[in-house]
């Protein structure tokens, strides 16, 4: 069973704040192995705890001749049925510090430019945009120059994403619980201007850490960064069902579960939304490759 969070007094909405449901895309992995095996046992269970729930759709190609076109297809479809698509840029260069995730754009210059064409993509509704995973928290295999100029680029992709959507919301990755101090964290963050370019953090992408603890490690980073009191979190609760293996394994490993159910209701201050950011079932490129979907995996999860 999933980690429940304590109930706690709501922080009041802001401009832009989520209310709508959150979206569910047709395409993906694991809709289209729904439909493809319709007589494979585990399909039922796959289907109603993993495939039937809102996700993240990610965009992971340095693709600048259609990203928009393709931001477009979900945010039109998303303001089509009044929901909120949570949207996923992941082409930084030097993405994944050249690990299973490496790729990315070819270099700064070309990532803002891809950044631009994204945000063009937005349209006006309200949507969610977890802008880049791992670009701050994972930075220490760049020099302090490299450094400096990627957490620029990413105050700038924030600034374009709420210039072009003003109900859009922006958070930057503030890694996890288990990974780096609340107060280092937050320099990083403020380094990269996420209290000033975008509308707060995001946590536990990929990862397994319950829910209680994630909550209580977003407030402290927001409490270290500052700036505004809008600034909220959002935390990905798509396999932490169990919590974090005890053995620090992060690359699918056995015993975890699916947790909460995507919700912007989520009864904590300063916690905007519980989201599916990785997508139950994807490998981490342990049991497939990276980013692929591996439904013996799935099942694992959904059981």
């Amino acid at each position: 069973p999933s980690t429940a969070p304590r109930p706690s007094a709501t922080r009041s909405p802001a401009p832009g704040a989520l209310s709508a449901p959150l979206y569910r895309s047709p395409d993906s992995q694991v809709l289209d192995w729904v439909r493809a095996h319709p007589d494979d046992p585990r399909r039922p269970l796959i289907e109603r705890r993993i495939a039937d729930r809102p996700t993240a759709v990610w965009f992971t190609e340095y693709d600048p001749g259609s990203i928009t076109r393709e931001v477009r297809a979900v945010t039109s479809a998303a303001a089509g049925q009044g929901s909120v698509a949570v949207l996923v840029p992941y082409a930084i260069p030097g993405r994944d510090c050249g690990g299973a995730s490496q790729g990315g754009a070819p270099d700064l210059a070309a990532y803002d430019r891809w950044m631009g064409n994204f945000a063009a993509g937005l349209g006006r509704s309200p949507v969610v945009v977890v802008l880049e995973p791992d670009a701050i928290a994972q930075s220490d295999c760049l020099s302090e120059g490299e450094r400096a100029a990627r957490f620029a680029s990413l105050a700038r992709a924030g600034r374009a994403v709420r210039a072009a959507d003003a109900r859009a919301r922006v958070y930057f990755d503030a890694g996890h619980s288990r990974w780096r101090d609340a107060g280092e964290m937050a320099g990083l963050l403020r380094a990269a201007g996420a209290a000033t370019s975008g509308d707060g953090i995001f946590t536990n992408v990929s990862n397994f850490n319950a829910t209680a603890a994630e909550v209580a490690y977003a407030r402290r980073v927001l409490k270290a960064l500052g700036g505004p009191a809008r600034l909220g979190a959002v935390i990905d609760t798509s396999r932490n069902g169990r919590g974090a293996p005890p053995d620090g394994q992060w690359c699918d490993p056995a015993g975890r579960a699916v947790g909460r159910a995507p919700t912007t209701h989520t009864g904590e201050a300063r916690v905007d939304a519980y989201l599916w950011v990785k997508v139950p079932g994807e490998s981490d490129g342990c049991r497939g490759a990276a980013g692929t979907f591996a439904p013996d995996y799935a099942y694992d999860l959904a059981r």
